[in-house]
């Protein structure tokens, strides 16, 4: 189902990673797992880490400048986009 794999193709050494979590936790992660066919809950977990490292969500940067711009929402410090467009000096056709 997925890229990541246990296979060696002679380049990389594969390795064993521990790693602790709560029963809770991980009976979530086996329901998930067998729930979306994976073949095996550490195909599951290799596939989800690779998943996170390819396509990551927000840096912390990316995630303050969100966090102001929903105060800069709230306090009402906008401006519609023809107040931008005059304050910029573009026509909207671009």
């Amino acid at each position: 189902m997925s890229g990541a794999t246990t296979e060696n193709d002679g380049e990389d050494e594969i390795v064993t990673v521990n790693f602790k979590v709560t029963q809770s936790f991980l009976d979530e992660i086996d329901g998930t797992w067998q729930g979306r066919g994976f073949n095996s809950r550490s195909e599951f977990i290799r596939y989800t880490l690779r998943d996170a490292i390819e396509f990551p969500t927000f840096d912390r940067d990316e995630l303050v400048a969100l966090l102001e711009a929903e105060e800069d929402i709230r306090k009402g410090r906008t401006m519609s986009a023809e107040e931008a467009r005059e304050q910029f000096g573009t026509d909207g056709d671009e």
